[in-house]
């Protein structure tokens, strides 16, 4: 088969391309040697060139002027797409940042592999919950956005399958296998026949037993894990007006939220934190408060408290490194209250397990393996899920973050050859 294909991975968290050709697919370099890049754009301040990835991430920590923007991928299907934001000196809608993003992908592509056309775009089974015009109208965006990018067609692939694709490549002979991709922003599960025999088919819609997936992901974990360790430390939930009202909640919301945090930047929030300090009965809590959102040390916060969340895959206990930012307390978080604060979405998880398998006619039972890709596969909690609701299943893993790149890449040689 002659020619070279595309797939392209855009994550809440993390990005990837991939290439393929007849002798199989690999990954881009898109960071110096890295071929996964944080989904991340740093805008400096005086309009100089936007950076991404850790570069970004390490201009904002560096201390330059800017706004650091990530968790981008989940402003599709959102009212958010549309609005406008100051970067740099200029306003720009949430879509025009996509684009640069995704523009520095296609960047990174050319450089490889010059004048490709064609790509297959990785897409979550579900962009929005129990919208189907929502979820149609985020595809279409990201269809369109990529056309200004320089991609003439662009396909769609969900990115369970993609990775399915991925771990196909091993095989040596025919699994029933649940792909569970567990993302920065989604959960997806897919159900597939896999083997060898079958890879070499041009059509395999007949080997996909049952699509499922929730906006339930890595930033959900960080933004809980937050609001349970860092943000008391903070002022959430703290009593005001001796003990008969509560710190607002809406603020600790957003600066637990990657994609949110920026919105508390503003002259309005500062003046509004200074009249509840009044109001507080631990006015040194919202001290450390205004201090994070003076200094914009919003992401610096996100990233400990992720960086917490990755320590406690291995670890009991990891401490949050928070002083520099607000001036209070390095708390201990422990990995028995994480996960009692993400109950609720591993709970919703376990429902999505059994509701796939059932959508695809099978019992747990039927499951030979369960390949679980993904950067918050990692989390015991969600292993222990997982090997709960398919027991006789065998665990395998891969590449976390570069499998549904690859998938992507092959199902472009596969759509486009």
């Amino acid at each position: 088969m002659a020619g070279v294909f595309a797939g392209l991975d855009f994550g809440t968290s993390n990005s990837t391309v991939g290439l393929a050709d007849a002798n199989g697919a690999r990954l881009v370099a898109l960071e110096d040697q890295h071929v996964t890049l944080p989904s991340a754009v740093f805008f400096e301040a005086d309009g100089a060139p936007a950076s991404f990835g850790r570069a970004a991430m390490a201009a904002y920590l560096g201390g330059d002027e800017g706004r650091l923007m990530r968790g981008l991928k989940s402003t599709l299907g959102s009212a958010l797409l549309g609005e406008r934001t100051v970067v740099g000196n200029r306003a720009v809608t949430f879509r025009d940042v996509l684009q640069r993003f995704i523009g520095h992908l296609r960047l990174r592509l050319d450089q490889a592999h010059p004048g490709l056309r064609q790509a297959v775009f990785g897409r979550p089974v579900h962009f929005v919950d129990d919208d189907p015009a929502g979820d149609m109208a985020a595809q279409e965006s990201l269809a369109l956005i990529a056309k200004a990018c320089g991609f003439d067609e662009v396909e769609f692939q969900y990115e369970p399958v993609a990775a399915a694709l991925h771990y196909e490549q091993g095989l040596t002979a025919e699994e029933v296998v649940l792909v569970f991709d567990i993302g920065g922003g989604t959960s997806d599960i897919s159900i597939l026949r896999l083997s060898p025999q079958r890879a070499r088919a041009a059509h395999r819609m007949g080997d996909i037993l049952a699509n499922g997936g929730i906006r339930v992901g890595g930033t959900d974990f960080d933004r809980l894990l937050s609001l349970a360790e860092a943000m008391p430390h903070l002022g959430y939930l703290s009593p005001t007006k001796g003990g008969s009202g509560t710190m607002p909640r809406h603020y600790y919301l957003d600066l637990a939220t990657w994609h949110r945090i920026n919105a508390l930047y503003t002259a309005r929030t500062e003046s509004d934190l200074k009249a509840l300090r009044h109001e507080a009965d631990r006015p040194e809590l919202i001290d450390r408060m205004m201090r994070v959102i003076a200094g914009r040390h919003g992401h610096a916060v996100a990233m400990e408290v992720e960086r917490v969340k990755i320590e406690l895959s291995e670890a009991d206990a990891s401490r949050l490194m928070l002083a520099p930012m607000s001036g209070g307390p390095n708390p201990v978080a422990r990995r028995d209250r994480f996960e009692a604060a993400v109950e609720a979405p591993v709970a919703r998880i376990a429902g999505l397990i059994h509701e796939t398998v059932a959508d695809a006619g099978l019992t747990a039972d039927q499951i030979a393996t369960v390949f679980l890709t993904g950067g918050s596969s990692q989390l015991p909690i969600l292993r222990a899920t997982v090997a709960a609701a398919l027991p006789q299943a065998r665990m395998a893993t891969g590449d976390m973050l570069g499998s549904v790149g690859t998938g992507l890449a092959l199902d472009a040689r596969r759509r486009f050859g």
